[in-house]
């Protein structure tokens, strides 16, 4: 089953030429879930071809403009491509405030249903076919969240040698096997599953943090992630004004990513618009003095996810 990740925008605070705000699509074997919705979004679907009316979530960390301009657009333009399926947002409060605003005043024509779930405490806050998405608090001027997803753990692997040993004919038997269920053979042994099957294998994980304090508490949260986008806005040498608008730096990010084991890459996002591109070189060295894995986001990169056996 696929699962890969779309920068479609890497810029905090103000658009950039090369650099849209902050947002970031998930698709998982088709199914669309949008983490922030920065302007620009729409831009970056177009030219990635991404289908935007298979959108079934949209996540949003918190209700700061750079976070929350790319939505009236794209709920407008969901209209237009024949929509069925509801989409849902889920977000802090007053997300709903903000959504019943825009589309009061800009006298939308919606043509389908639209879920407005605010976070009222910590958790799961949406569940899919084999995984979850759960939210944790983080620290920043107005409430605002990190997410992750998490898939089901998966079955072990399916030894047909060892069912061929056991003179297990192929077909429904195997199939049994593989679910899990304890099966009669023709000549009536009963086999279990353990005795083909290795064991349960974990599920991928992606995790989504932007613009908070670099709380010790991430890591436990962020842990055993495939893909950790976090946000590194400034480098260590700005960490006092980091600090007192209420973000963290690259190195801070890097130390998170450090501290959770089973990371096994770090994607930094929300660059200040300060940096060109040749000085956000010196926030990835960094980031990667501390965590190795670490690369830089640009608009419409992609990183797959790939299951790992």
């Amino acid at each position: 089953m696929n699962l890969e990740a779309f920068i479609l925008g890497c810029g905090g605070m103000m658009p950039l030429p090369n650099r849209h705000l902050t947002s970031v699509l998930l698709r998982r074997e088709g199914e669309l879930f949008l983490f922030d919705c920065g302007e620009g979004t729409q831009v970056s679907l177009r030219r990635l071809n991404l289908r935007w009316k298979k959108i079934s979530v949209i996540f949003i960390s918190h209700t700061h403009a750079d976070h929350v301009t790319g939505i009236p657009g794209l709920l407008m333009l969901s209209s237009q491509v024949d929509r069925d399926d509801p989409l849902y947002i889920i977000g802090p409060p007053r997300i709903a405030e903000y959504i019943e605003a825009s589309r009061r005043i800009l006298d939308m024509y919606i043509n389908y249903e639209i879920i407005v779930q605010e976070i009222t405490a910590p958790g799961i806050v949406y569940k899919g076919e084999g995984f979850h998405v759960r939210c944790f608090p983080l620290s920043h001027t107005k409430p605002c969240y990190g997410y992750t997803l998490e898939e089901d753990m998966r079955p072990g692997e399916f030894h047909p040698e060892k069912a061929e040993a056991l003179n297990i004919p192929m077909g429904k038997l195997w199939g049994k096997l593989q679910k899990g269920e304890t099966i009669q053979t023709p000549d009536g042994r009963e086999v279990r599953p353990e005795e083909v099957v290795g064991k349960a294998r974990m599920g991928r994980k992606f995790s989504f943090v932007t613009d908070s304090l670099a709380l010790p508490e991430i890591s436990t949260h962020v842990i055993g992630s495939d893909l950790f986008i976090c946000e590194g806005m400034f480098s260590k040498e700005l960490a006092e004004d980091a600090h007192s608008k209420k973000h963290m730096t690259a190195e801070e990010a890097a130390k998170i990513a450090a501290s959770s084991s089973g990371i096994k890459k770090l994607a930094l996002i929300h660059y200040s618009p300060r940096y060109t591109e040749y000085e956000l070189k010196k926030v990835l060295d960094e980031a990667k003095a501390i965590f190795p894995e670490t690369v830089l986001t640009k608009d419409r990169m992609v990183f797959p996810i790939e299951n790992v056996d």
